[in-house]
């Protein structure tokens, strides 16, 4: 019997078309409880990957689209005051949602930006001294234009550690740009068709099994191994933190779920690390341009990695 996270695999798959390893990579993050950066151009899909994740399964979606004037409360919530009751009353801002689409979060200020840490690394926010919990599960998608689009503001370091994943949708393949082209429905308002496929218990469930994915002593060790080398690297001036290796165990854990296997093989956490790692590094600044300091991190790290011996 299909899982119910394959039905919203599939379901995606017919709304982003031509590219698979963005949709599985997005399951990934969702199985493994994290959050998900999508970098690339305008126009490549997204935002389409981050609705289409939202409505494959039955659960609660907001959409906030970055601007240089979005305040804070604009994303958390404010506290109103009703005459009646004499008493502020909090009114949630749209961060209260399973899935939150943060369309290109570089355009608003790091102010605003930041507003979301707290509730992306403790699935909280904290407004006019209390505290109130986000719903379960809780996954922010974020997009974000390249560094040297007009208008934007480079994440900090901290924001990005909170990214479970980074990926690049890149251009279509061209039999997958002819059938879009294709397509009367789209290039119109009418947004991504996708019914629910799955509830939110069904993704939980999913979660919960992901997390009890048997890891190997060995993969710990190559996961560390990874980490100590881009510690040691001369090219990189921040390497891996214990939280990114943290993170790339539970990614591979979930990959493995989604291949219908309980345990982790060397090629889950192998592929994976580029997605979990490459954002989080720190290009040394004699080896780095401020243009294309994500594109050599990631050459960085791939060289890294081909020195690294492979658990058997």
């Amino acid at each position: 019997m299909e899982s119910p996270v394959r039905k919203m695999q599939c379901a995606m798959e017919t709304v982003v078309r031509g590219k698979p390893e963005a949709v599985r990579m997005a399951l990934v993050c969702l199985l493994a409880e994290g959050h998900l950066l999508i970098e690339d151009v305008p126009g490549v899909g997204k935002t389409t990957l981050a609705q289409s994740l939202a409505r494959s399964f039955d659960c609660s979606f907001r959409r906030i689209q970055f601007t240089s004037d979005l305040l804070p409360a604009d994303i958390t919530g404010v506290s109103v005051f009703s005459p009646s009751e004499g008493e502020f009353d909090f009114r949630p801002g749209p961060v209260f949602a399973n899935v939150v689409l943060a369309d290109e979060i570089n355009r608003a200020a790091p102010r605003t930006q930041s507003a979301l840490l707290e509730a992306m690394g403790e699935g909280k926010v904290t407004a006019d001294g209390d505290t109130h919990e986000l719903p379960h599960p809780f996954m922010v998608v974020a997009t974000q234009n390249p560094a040297e689009q007009h208008g934007t503001y480079p994440l900090p370091e901290s924001q990005l550690d909170r990214f479970l994943l980074r990926v690049r949708m890149g251009y279509p393949g061209r039999d997958a740009e002819k059938e879009l082209l294709g397509d009367n429905r789209r290039g119109t308002a009418s947004g991504v068709a996708i019914e629910p496929v799955s509830t939110v218990e069904d993704v939980l469930r999913a979660q919960a099994e992901a997390r009890e994915v048997r890891v190997d002593g060995s993969l710990v060790d190559y996961i560390l191994a990874i980490a100590d080398a881009t510690r040691r690297s001369e090219f990189l001036a921040t390497g891996a933190s214990p939280r990114a290796a943290l993170a790339l165990r539970r990614a591979a854990q979930a990959r493995a779920w989604l291949d219908g296997r309980g345990y982790c093989i060397p090629d889950d956490v192998k592929r994976l690390a580029l997605p979990v790692l490459a954002h989080r590094l720190v290009v040394g600044a004699d080896f780095s341009t401020p243009r294309k300091r994500s594109e050599e991190a990631e050459a960085i790290l791939a060289e890294i990695l081909r020195g690294i011996e492979i658990p058997l």
